[in-house]
């Protein structure tokens, strides 16, 4: 096959939702001339990538990181290798290998010049320096979800968090991507796990991936936007409160989070899924629209109040991937976790399947193929 399909941005929306259904198009892609590619790229057939959070909030430039216009959504993806420069070191990389790419190094959340090369395609160009084998255990939609979910987890809970064996975690959107990965390493690391969520479904299947207790944290009542959920964390704390905080939701949750921690608790800010317009669209900076935190509540608990950006911190200190993406594969490798997919789309449906992220009705990840 000579040509497939890419789906492409070409300019930015005010809204996730308007650059879904308004800027968010399918077009032609003719295989890339490997005449015109280096010596060190990599021509990959893409079998799946996956949907991400960041993708959404890409096409209105609302994330940190704006791709030059037009792109190729999909942050992380993965498939099989069609062509490699001749500088490709033979026994490395070989035609056929079943590979996922590096996201902080190709595609749109680079900085170099590949960011025109997202998943949601027939085909893609990626250095060398990107390509990772994928896992035995691992499934083409398996391996995409990989290291975005398992290294935002990883950062915040032990690089930031420091979190130990025996303690107790809250985990808040935790039938989100991150979030159910958060649930798996916390385990991994010995932690007891309180899960969040607004719907009873999904916080079942959390339990089933090894969440110890389920918080359904949906609002009762019109005048709520968030249920008052500090009752049952210190009835599962018998009175204690829990010594970390995982919160990628932000705004109401987060005021109610502070009234249900120990003293000296670590508060891990992870991101604001549930605010997501704190930015202005279009491209363009400034956060009108900042989530605030009670100052007053973070003194009297004298709690430790944790930034934590994955990409950004290892843009900051490169070094501090090495040891995370290594022990994320050598545990993949052990069996001792593994992404849990709920959705797969074509890519022919892949505004369906943009829509079903931002509506969250992915439980953990979502994957996008080619037709």
């Amino acid at each position: 096959m000579t040509t497939g399909k890419k789906a492409q941005i070409s300019e930015f929306a005010e809204t996730p939702l308007e650059g879904v259904d308004h800027i968010l198009k399918i077009v032609e892609q003719q295989r890339p001339d490997t005449k015109s590619l280096g010596d060190k790229d990599v021509l990959i057939a893409i079998k799946s990538a996956a949907i991400g959070w960041v993708d959404l909030l890409m096409t209105s430039g609302q994330y940190q990181h704006q791709p030059p216009l037009p792109y190729t959504p999909g942050l992380e993806y993965c498939g099989e290798v069609l062509w490699k420069g001749s500088a490709v070191e033979t026994n490395a990389i070989k035609i056929g290998d079943k590979v996922l790419i590096d996201g902080f190094i190709s595609g749109p959340r680079s900085p170099g010049k590949y960011q025109q090369y997202g998943g949601f395609a027939t085909y893609a160009v990626a250095p060398m320096e990107a390509i990772i084998p994928i896992p035995n255990r691992l499934s083409y939609d398996q391996a995409c979800n990989l290291l975005g979910s398992y290294e935002t987890a990883y950062h915040c809970l032990i690089t930031c968090g420091q979190l130990q064996a025996g303690e107790t975690v809250l985990i808040h959107g935790a039938s989100g991507a991150t979030g159910l990965a958060a649930v798996h390493l916390a385990k991994l690391l010995g932690a007891t796990v309180i899960a969040t969520g607004r719907s009873d479904e999904k916080l079942t299947v959390v339990k089933g991936q090894g969440a110890d207790f389920v918080v359904n944290s949906k609002a009762t009542h019109p005048e709520e936007k968030v249920r008052r959920f500090r009752d049952d964390i210190k009835a599962l704390t018998n009175g204690k409160g829990v010594d970390v905080v995982y919160d990628g939701v932000g705004g109401a949750i987060s005021e109610e989070s502070l009234r249900c921690v120990k003293f000296g608790a670590r508060f891990l800010i992870v991101g604001w899924a549930a605010t997501p317009f704190v930015a202005r669209g279009k491209g363009k900076r400034g956060a009108p629209n900042v989530n605030r935190l009670p100052t007053n509540l973070i003194m009297m608990k004298g709690l430790k109040v944790l930034g934590c950006p994955s990409v950004i911190a290892a843009q900051h200190d490169p070094s501090i991937r090495t040891k995370r993406v290594q022990d994320i594969l050598q545990w993949v490798e052990e069996g001792k976790i593994t992404p849990f997919v709920s959705h797969v789309f074509p890519l022919s449906n892949i505004k369906d399947a943009m829509k079903a992220k931002w509506n969250g009705q992915i439980i953990g990840g979502g994957a996008v193929r080619p037709d």
